[in-house]
């Protein structure tokens, strides 16, 4: 059995749409990133980076105690090598596949995050504009490195369905809101019509869809104490 904290952005849909993929049992460990959840000492003994998705497996490979992963990257990576699906492990498959991995953490990942971040953020701290036009081009550059991978084959890394294409996917559900046009990117768009038809995918996507409350609802304390919390971090002094 995977444990799994979780909320459902792009980073925790990777997961659950690959647990999906696989059939495989897991539980739900409400994250609510929103609150702070990230922040407690349960969650930072997990991951010193105090971030979700966090994964516990109860049921290692040797046998021994649970092992704990953080990074949503490292747990697909994990899981796949673990049930033996969606990652060959052939050398030359199998860093067709990790590239890709490591591109979504290194590239589309905080590239499309920044993008998002900014666009939200409209004059709110400023004038935005440049970070805006920055962010908003760099997820066109990234958009078009899909494209072009996928002008002559059916998946990121080649001829078969992997983790590449599930790390990826879910940070693409927001094309729109990210300032991109689909029709710019045709074998792109071939290819997120495909993914997001498949039923474990659709499911994968779909957990946790009741747990985010209404932020309308907060008062305006907690709206400030939220605010403080999570934007403008700082380093945590060390113990």
């Amino acid at each position: 059995m995977y444990d799994v904290h979780y909320w459902p952005t792009p980073n925790g849909k990777k997961v659950t749409i690959l647990l999906e993929e696989l059939g495989v049992p897991y539980h739900i460990v409400p994250c609510d990133i929103g609150r702070g959840d990230q922040f407690t000492q349960d969650l930072l003994r997990m991951n010193p980076n105090h971030r979700m998705p966090v994964m516990v497996d109860h049921d290692p490979a040797d046998g021994g105690a649970p092992i704990t992963v953080f990074e949503s990257g490292a747990i697909l990576l994990y899981i796949a090598e673990k049930e033996r699906r969606f990652w060959p492990q052939d050398v030359r498959q199998k860093y067709e596949v990790t590239q890709w991995v490591i591109w979504q953490m290194a590239n589309q990942g905080p590239k499309l995050g920044e993008n998002g971040h900014f666009r939200r953020l409209g004059d709110k701290q400023g004038d935005q504009s440049y970070a805006v036009r920055r962010f908003t081009d760099e997820a066109n550059r990234l958009y078009g490195v899909l494209n072009n991978r996928l002008y002559d084959r059916p998946y990121l890394a080649g001829d078969e369905y992997s983790i590449a294409d599930m790390i990826a996917y879910p940070w693409t559900v927001n094309w729109q809101g990210q300032g991109q046009d689909m029709s710019e990117f045709k074998y792109f768009s071939r290819w997120f019509a495909e993914i997001g038809a498949r039923p474990a995918v659709q499911r994968g996507l779909a957990v946790g869809a009741d747990l985010p409350g209404d932020p309308a609802a907060l008062t305006p304390e907690e709206q400030a104490r939220r605010a403080a919390l999570l934007y403008n971090q700082r380093a945590r002094p060390a113990p």
